[in-house]
Formats: C-alpha cells, sequence, structure tokens
C-alpha cells in the first residue's frame, strides 16, 4: 500500500536499481569493486527501517547513498527519489546521525540539548516549549542520570561511549524531521538501553515520520520493533519487506530458524559469507560454503513476490509523485537568534577548554616575560636598533605562529559544525560570523596582556598613543592568524594535515616578511609580487616599525657621525616605507582579517556546493542516456531544465 505523499511534512523515500563501486586504481592498482550491487526498496512513513546484515555487506554504504552523503572515491548509478521525485536530503529536510560521536567536551548534556533547541527549533515555539522538550527528550533517551555531566575528552572525564551514544540520537530527534538515518544507533548500548532507545524510534515513526537504521545484531526484543527489514550480504539484497514475514522468507527457502534462537542472529549466521565452510547440521544439510548458502537466499529473492512488490511499488510512487520538499515547512530561528546562541555556545567552549585559549594565553604571557628581560628597558645606542628589530620580528613571527597549537580544536569546531550543517541546524554565514563574534574577547587577551607586559618591560616609543598602536596591531595580526588558520582547517582532513599545511604557509609568509631578506632585495616574481604583499607579516612589521622608530633618534656608530633619525634607519637598514602612516598598515591588516572569514565562508559553500552539481551533472547524463536509448538524438544544450527543476536548490 503506498502512502499519502503530498504532505511536505512525510517523505516517501525510494531507491531503484542503487549500485555503489570503488573505481580501479589507488596507490595499490586495487581492481574496482561494488560496494552496492542493484539495491531496489523503499522507506515509508510511519515505518521504521532496519538494515542489517554482516560487516562490510553494504549497510552504512547504502544508508549513505540513500542520504546523499557518499564520498568523492566512489561511484553510484541508479535512481533514488523523494516523493518521487530527485531532490536533495540534506540541509535540513533529514537528519543523520552518524556512528561517531562529534559533541562539544565542555558542555553538559543539558547544555547541549538546550543550546541545540535554540537553534534547530522554530521561532514559533517559546522558550518554557523549547525547555520542556528537551527535558522530554532526556527522559525518554534515559539521561537524567548524566544530565549535569559534561560530555568529556582527553582531559575532562565525562559521559560513557553509550551514554554520548544516546545524547547524539536526542540531539537529532529534537526537531522531530519526516526523514530520519541513522547508522548503528545501539552501538556501544546494553540491551536495555538499545530496546528503549528504539523503541523511541518506534515511537517517532508510528507519528509518520520515515527512519531508516543500519543495526549489525539487535537483540530480539528490538528486532520485533522494526516494521520493515532489508537484509544484505555482499552489497545485494537478500530480503526485504516486511520484518514479519522475513523469517517465512527463509524457511520457503530451506533455511528456517531454529527453535528458541534469535531469528536476527539466525539471519545473520546463513547470510555470512566471509567464512569459506560451515557444517549446517541443524539444518540437516551437508557442508556446505556460506557463500553458495547467501547466493541461494539472493537468488530465491530475485525470484519472489516479494520483489515484485517492491516494483510495483515504486512504479506506484512514481506515477503518483509528489511535491519538492520544503526547508522551510518544519520552520527554524532567526539568523539573528541562532548567531547568539551559536555565540554563547561557542563562547562557553572555549572559556572552559584550557587548550583552546587559556594554555596560549599562558605561554604568551611566559613568553613576553622572557623577552621583557632580555629586551629590558632598550635604549638608543646603534646596537639597539637591532635589539628592536628582533624585538618586533619575534612579536610577529613568532607570537602568531603559536597559534597552531589551537589547530586541533579548530578541527573539531569543523566536526561539529559538518554535522550540524548537514542536518539543517544553522547556516554558513551564522556559524562564520559566531565563530569570529566568540573568538574576539580571547584575541583581544592574548593580544592586551602580553601586549602590555612586553611594552612596558621593554620601553618601546613612549606615549599612550604609540601603546594603542601597538596593541591594535598585535590584535589585528592575531585575527588575521586565525582567520588563515579557519580557513585551512576548512579543507583540511585532519589536525595533522592541517597543522602541517598551517605551518607551512606562514613560514613561506614569514620568508617574505622583510626580516630575513629586505623586501628590495626578493625576487620580484612570486616572492615579491604578489607573496610579499599577500604576507600579513609584511604589513605587522610595518605597523610595528614605523610605530616605534618613528620620532626616535638613535646615536651614530660612526665616530663623530650625526645622531640618526627613525626615519633614516627605516628607509636605510629595513627598506620601509615611511610615506604612509602607519595606520594605514594597521587598516590592511584589518581588511585581511575580514578577508580571510570570507574566504572561510566561500570555501565551506564551494564544498556544499559540489555535491550538488555532481548530482545535477549526473542527472544530465541518465536524461542523455535514456533519450539516446529511445533512438532519439538530443545535444546537451538541447536537453530541457525539467530535470533540473527536480533539483532542490541549496
Amino acid at each position: 500500500m503506498v502512502m499519502d505523499t503530498s504532505s511536505s511534512k512525510s517523505i516517501f523515500l525510494t531507491w531503484k536499481d542503487l549500485s555503489v563501486k570503488v573505481p580501479a586504481g589507488g596507490s595499490h592498482g586495487q581492481p574496482a569493486r561494488y560496494l552496492l550491487q542493484n539495491v531496489s526498496g523503499y522507506a515509508e512513513p510511519g515505518s521504521l527501517l532496519a538494515i542489517m546484515g554482516p560487516s562490510g555487506c553494504g549497510k552504512t554504504t547504502l544508508l549513505n547513498a540513500l542520504a546523499g552523503r557518499l564520498g568523492t572515491a566512489t561511484v553510484d548509478s541508479g535512481e533514488i527519489l523523494a516523493n518521487g521525485r530527485r531532490q536533495s536530503l540534506s540541509y535540513g529536510n533529514s537528519a543523520y546521525v552518524t556512528q561517531d560521536d562529534s559533541l562539544i567536551a565542555t558542555l553538559t548534556t543539558y547544555e547541549t540539548l538546550v543550546y541545540s533547541a535554540h537553534l534547530q527549533l522554530p521561532e514559533s515555539m517559546t522558550s518554557f516549549e523549547k525547555q520542556r522538550r528537551v527535558q522530554n527528550t532526556i527522559r525518554e533517551m534515559g539521561l537524567q542520570e548524566c544530565a549535569d555531566t559534561p560530555v568529556g575528552g582527553w582531559y575532562i572525564r565525562g559521559l560513557s561511549g553509550g551514554q554520548k551514544r544516546r545524547l547524539s540520537i536526542a540531539i537529532e530527534t529534537l526537531k522531530q524531521r519526516p526523514l530520519l538515518f541513522l547508522d548503528e544507533p545501539t552501538s556501544g548500548l546494553d540491551s536495555a538501553a538499545a530496546f528503549h532507545v528504539v523503541k523511541r524510534l518506534r515511537l517517532l515513526a508510528n507519528s509518520g515520520r520515515t527512519l531508516l537504521i543500519s543495526i549489525h545484531q539487535p537483540g530480539s526484543e528490538v528486532f520485533e520493533l522494526f516494521h520493515h527489514l532489508c537484509l544484505l550480504s555482499s552489497g545485494q539484497t537478500v530480503y526485504f519487506g516486511e520484518r514479519s514475514k522475513a523469517q517465512e522468507f527463509f524457511d520457503d527457502a530451506g533455511f528456517s530458524c531454529p527453535p528458541y534462537r534469535n531469528p536476527s542472529d539466525h539471519f545473520l549466521w546463513v547470510i555470512n559469507s566471509d567464512f569459506e565452510e560451515t557444517k549446517d547440521e541443524e539444518l540437516g544439510n551437508e557442508t556446505i560454503t556460506n557463500s553458495h548458502r547467501a547466493q541461494t537466499l539472493i537468488r530465491a529473492y530475485a525470484n519472489s513476490d516479494m520483489k515484485k512488490a517492491v516494483a510495483t511499488t515504486l512504479q506506484q510512487v512514481l506515477q503518483k509523485g509528489g511535491e519538492l520538499i520544503g526547508k522551510g515547512d518544519l520552520g527554524k530561528a532567526s539568523t539573528l537568534k541562532q548567531t547568539f546562541y551559536l555565540t554563547s555556545r561557542s563562547f562557553t567552549n572555549m572559556r572552559r577548554d584550557i587548550a583552546y585559549y587559556w594554555f596560549r594565553l599562558f605561554v604568551y604571557t611566559m613568553l613576553s616575560i622572557c623577552v621583557g628581560t632580555i629586551y629590558f628597558k632598550v635604549g638608543h645606542s646603534f646596537d639597539d636598533i637591532q635589539a628592536r628589530a628582533g624585538l618586533f620580528i619575534f612579536v610577529t613571527a613568532f607570537l602568531t605562529f603559536m597559534g597552531v597549537a589551537s589547530f586541533p580544536s579548530f578541527i573539531e569546531d569543523m566536526k561539529i559544525f559538518t554535522r550540524e550543517r548537514l542536518n539543517g541546524h544553522y547556516g554558513v554565514a551564522t556559524f562564520v560570523m559566531a565563530n569570529f563574534f566568540s573568538a574576539f574577547p580571547f584575541v583581544l587577551l592574548l593580544a592586551i596582556i602580553p601586549g602590555t607586559i612586553l611594552y612596558t618591560m621593554t620601553s618601546l616609543h613612549p606615549g599612550f598613543d604609540h601603546y594603542i598602536c601597538f596593541i591594535v596591531t598585535l590584535i589585528a595580526t592575531l585575527s588575521v592568524e586565525e582567520g588563515l588558520l579557519m580557513a585551512v582547517a576548512s579543507v583540511a582532513p585532519d589536525f595533522l594535515t592541517g597543522m602541517i599545511a598551517g605551518c607551512g604557509i606562514m613560514g613561506m609568509y614569514l620568508l617574505n616578511g622583510g626580516f630575513f631578506q629586505l623586501l628590495r632585495n626578493l625576487p620580484k616574481p612570486v616572492w615579491r609580487y604578489p607573496l610579499s604583499y599577500m604576507s600579513f607579516h609584511t604589513w605587522a612589521s610595518r605597523a610595528f616599525y614605523n610605530n616605534d622608530f618613528q620620532g626616535l633618534v638613535f646615536e651614530n656608530n660612526e665616530v663623530g657621525g650625526p645622531p640618526l633619525t627613525g626615519e633614516e634607519v627605516l628607509k636605510t637598514r629595513f627598506d620601509m616605507y615611511v610615506e604612509y602612516s602607519k595606520w594605514w598598515a594597521v587598516f590592511v591588516l584589518i581588511c585581511m582579517a575580514f578577508a580571510y572569514r570570507v574566504i572561510f565562508f566561500v570555501i565551506i559553500k564551494l564544498r556544499e556546493r559540489l555535491p550538488a552539481v555532481i548530482m545535477k551533472m549526473k542527472a544530465r547524463q541518465r536524461t542523455l542516456v535514456e533519450r539516446a536509448s529511445s533512438g532519439r538524438f538530443v545535444a546537451p544544450h538541447d536537453i530541457d531544465d525539467d530535470e533540473d527543476g527536480k533539483q532542490d536548490q541549496l
């Protein structure tokens, strides 16, 4: 029976002849292999579909393919439709709970859900209603006892693995989206916790939502909660249909479940083809290979009425069709409120995480005291010219270079953002702004406290205006470095790769900053133009040097020679421009800080657009193939926009 798919608040998901392949190649010359082969099925509103099979059978691959989250290393074919239309299922239409629990370690269970509620739930709900939903979700997931416990990380003892798993599920069930994917939701849970979690998921399904879960080996009580069952073996369908009819199918195929055995255990035992052979004494058979047993069931399903029923259902859904899924139908908080709560959450995390900024502040302060003692009350002799230059080299180069210590935290932020963004919690612009607003107070601390210590101990150019320029330049430089590292973190696959890339970029900029080679002596192609102007070290050094040297007079090392003015030192020794105000260099740094945040935003948006572009290209290719097979040649530019109209715009 095909349910009504006309409502934008329900999703009837279908897939036909879906195949996923890893192409040949790679560093070891691996041959092409199929992860899924011609898999078909459906998930209807009001049902809980369980995807089962032995390890490596393609459960997670199928879930990722249906959710539109396959990696670029795979090639897929077939047709996936939501309400009979090709459309994106990311960024708000659906939610996906992955096996990896990407959570903020410093927040408690309650705080995590409260912040998530304010970010996800619609503006029409009052704060009291949001609080009540959070409390109900905590109770339904059995998280009452750990509501005030931090999530925990490498230096904070917090939730257990099973509690984190339940919290991850709770976050994505708050908004109660019409379509929910869960990859191994019971991993790390005991049998009682697994039962109550899946029971909660079944209640969500009973309310008219569509739920798909991959699960490895459920207990008998959990197995009874499924509405539909999809069994996979080596990427092929062994069974698809109602859970209650699965045992009958195995009986008809000659692989009956023995008395008192958990049916799910029996099914997985029968279709597991990882081992060469077993003696099937309980079924009265001779010794047979496991792969032969699995292939027997695959052939039995291919010729069964169940597969014909699936094909009939898919055809009915396609003919009936449905409306495009609207992201705005579920409602959401305003951008202003999302920015406020996301900034508050990020600031709380930074404030509690000692590795984020506090440890850097401690190191910066200690280094400033060390530098202050080395250059204590630097004077105006000829040798002090080089001393001041060395001081500014250290401030510009090494204090900013220490920012890479926070790169692991940046990577964790990106993991959490990726999960929440794909599930439609908030937009990219909201995240970029909140990240800047929450980090800026700590950047001020990193600049003001160590900078004041250093400026006071070294007795640089006297005057409050010179002190202010020094601090503002340091703030702007640290802001540029933060923006650069966040841009690198948005493309880095892991923190080690990101740290290497970030250090490499800053090292290259440092070479062109005018410290180790005068700007006029740099090779003009590439190094001077454009890299020396792209380097924030160049502009920071100009601001620091001009702020300190201009207006000072230094002794001449030549006997009887006239005193050297700061302007002369800047021109002749450091190749610095004195025609432009020091504030011009500060302005350039501020513009660079803004530019790196824009680059950060653009990179994320481009990464989001890529799957949509790939899907659009595949749709055009399918159209060409279908029309060519009908005997009618159609040039690519003659294809109408009907297929494009089916794409959900990001």
